[in-house]
């Protein structure tokens, strides 16, 4: 009988937030003040983007150009759906624009109604955003423009009134995520309030979660074993810092898990005793939560701990 795979959508999203050093400072600023700059190179050349050490030499950088706001497509690619997180909402073209007193090509996005209307070596200028904050976002897009040369390169102090200095970035990342087949079998048997793995066949370890493969001798494990439900606490760490949006006090005890049977502890969190009772060799059991697919925690079962000698390849 084959079994659905499962698969779900998930997101991955965070803030990022990071300090800029002089150079990233003055581009972003500069973005902010219609003001485009790069920096110059050992070598002589412009960069844009900025880097703070030479790509070719490692030397720090800190000598500032102010280039054009019009340039030239280097390349470019077609974007026909764009997403919510994309700068226009209508297809558009990524390109890389080599502006004019660069030596290096931006990454940005071009307003053009069709991919007919886009080609490599067309003129392009720069459409600002009406509000700007110091982000490349600051530059709404790229627009066509006729041929006409952008004023000559000029050094540049970089100096700004208020100077961006720090930035949060959001980072997100949409996708489809399938366990595979062994996962799925691993995860149904959970909503079961069961714990599977899979034994090899040439090791005879049992890998729980399983892993569709032995890590070790490189075959496929189609064997499932039944494992658990209780197990021991092979080594285990006091938590000190509240995760945002886990409603759980601190202190708490996340441990590692040699469920009875199983080849590998699995990691989860002792709760039911006091945190500074938890004890390498402590027998514990899952407790399930009404509705909950997979153990809320593991708890003390009472029974004496297991000698040191009955866990040690497992810590």
């Amino acid at each position: 009988m084959t079994t659905e795979i499962l698969a779900a959508p998930l997101v991955v999203e965070f803030p990022f937030t990071r300090s800029l050093g002089p150079v990233q400072s003055a581009f972003l600023t500069g973005l902010r003040e219609r003001t485009v700059l790069g920096v110059r190179t050992t070598a002589g050349t412009v960069l844009v983007p900025p880097t703070e050490y030479d790509p070719a030499t490692a030397a720090e950088l800190h000598e500032m150009v102010q280039v054009a706001e019009v340039g030239t497509v280097t390349t470019w690619a077609w974007n026909p759906h764009p997403t919510g997180k994309h700068p226009l909402d209508r297809p558009f073209a990524w390109v890389l624009v080599r502006l004019d007193g660069a030596d290096s090509a931006l990454l940005h996005v071009l307003d053009a109604p069709s991919p007919d209307a886009v080609s490599t070596g067309m003129r392009v200028r720069i459409r600002w955003a009406e509000t700007r904050t110091g982000a490349i976002t600051d530059i709404a897009c790229f627009e066509p423009c006729d041929g006409a040369a952008g004023p000559a390169p000029r050094d540049h102090a970089g100096d700004f009134a208020d100077a961006v200095s720090v930035v949060t970035l959001p980072a997100r990342l949409d996708y489809t995520y399938s366990p595979g087949r062994a996962q799925t079998a691993y995860l149904r048997a959970l909503a079961e309030r069961r714990t599977v793995g899979e034994r090899c066949p040439e090791c005879a370890k049992v890998y729980v979660p399983p892993r569709g493969a032995c890590p070790t001798c490189g075959v496929p494990t189609g064997e499932r074993v039944e494992v658990g439900p209780k197990g021991t606490v092979t080594t285990f760490c006091i938590v000190n810092i509240k995760a945002k949006g886990l409603d759980i006090e601190v202190p708490y005890v996340y441990g590692h898990i040699a469920l009875d049977g199983a080849g590998l502890a699995l990691h989860g969190r002792i709760a039911g005793i006091p945190y500074d009772q938890v004890r390498m060799g402590m027998r514990v059991e899952p407790v399930w939560k009404e509705g909950q697919r997979w153990p809320d925690h593991y708890r003390p079962t009472g029974e004496p701990d297991a000698d040191y000698d009955t866990y040690r390849e497992l810590v």
